[in-house]
């Protein structure tokens, strides 16, 4: 018997513990319909409209056009658990591999077709997923998995992103393993490849 509770004591623990993790990678609940202004001004309909997506500059390149509607852009948002993004992706242009650790992300093909992928790292061997969006296509990169998206059209494509928390985060692969500058000796020995070429990696990243 002493054995059995010593057991569901360690299995509520462990459950406990799971549960109290959770909880905090999750956003705080908000207890408020909305945060009000912070300037202690009634809302109005401003208040609750974000216009500063009109007249975005889209810059020509190898890298997708992020702009982000957070809760640092766009207030009302504190409290909420949502956040956006508005991505337009120039001819040849990549979204490079990444994930969000703290919120799942739905993306919504405005226009055009995009290839993306996805990596399930919940079973013992990686697997990808690839597929081709077109318009009005939605595609679903579940929390904290790495995923990317590419333009091989000759066209521009425009896409919404919208994430189920109000930070949900952004860790880049390449600029995190490559512009931080962690000993080349990890990193030659980690991909088995030459310091040349991680020299090569490291130079390129902001």
């Amino acid at each position: 018997m002493a054995s059995r509770s010593a057991l569901a004591v360690s299995t509520f623990l462990c459950l406990a513990a799971l549960a109290a993790l959770s909880a905090h990678a999750a956003d705080p609940e908000e207890i408020r319909d909305f945060a009000p202004p912070a300037n202690g001004a009634p809302p109005n309909a401003s208040y609750f409209t974000f216009t500063e997506l009109r007249d975005i500059d889209v810059k020509q390149g190898q890298f997708a056009n992020v702009s982000n509607v957070n809760v640092l852009r766009f207030p009302v948002l504190s409290g909420l658990g949502v956040a956006n993004a508005l991505l337009v992706y120039p001819p040849g242009s990549v979204n490079v591999p990444h994930t969000h650790p703290r919120g799942t992300e739905t993306l919504f093909v405005l226009e055009g077709t995009l290839e993306v992928g996805l990596i399930d790292t919940t079973l013992p061997v990686p697997v990808l997923f690839t597929q081709t969006l077109c318009t009005n296509d939605i595609f679903v990169f579940p929390r904290g998995l790495v995923h990317f998206q590419i333009n091989k059209s000759k066209y521009v494509v425009r896409a919404y992103a919208s994430f189920s928390s109000t930070n949900p985060g952004l860790v880049s692969l390449p600029r995190t393993l490559f512009g931080v500058h962690i000993d080349p000796e990890v990193l030659t020995k980690s991909f088995e490849v030459s310091s040349d070429i991680i020299a090569k990696l490291s130079a390129v990243q902001p």
